[in-house]
């Protein structure tokens, strides 16, 4: 059952960091979803620790945790477009 929360959030969390990344129109939803857990997995075992909290891959579904995955994901899509384009939009 963790494993399918993790899924649906991730994805939901992707969909909102390609909207506000502007990128939506470029990825499909499993490139959200993969987007979503990268940036989750990454900002839980970065900055999850510095702030204090469960990740939101302990399966502890917070707003915090969700804040700080989403600022992972964002950021993940920052250095995946700096890589591609050149610039970061």
């Amino acid at each position: 059952m963790g494993i399918i929360i993790l899924l649906v959030v991730g994805g939901l969390i992707g969909w909102v960091a390609s909207m506000i990344m502007r990128t939506d129109a470029q990825q499909g939803v499993i490139l959200n979803v993969v987007v979503g857990i990268i940036g989750a997995l990454l900002a839980g075992f970065v900055v999850t620790p510095l702030i204090g909290g469960a990740p939101i891959t302990s399966g502890v579904i917070s707003i915090p945790s969700v804040l700080v995955s989403l600022v992972g994901a964002i950021l993940l899509l920052a250095i995946v477009n700096l890589f591609r384009r050149g610039s970061v939009r």
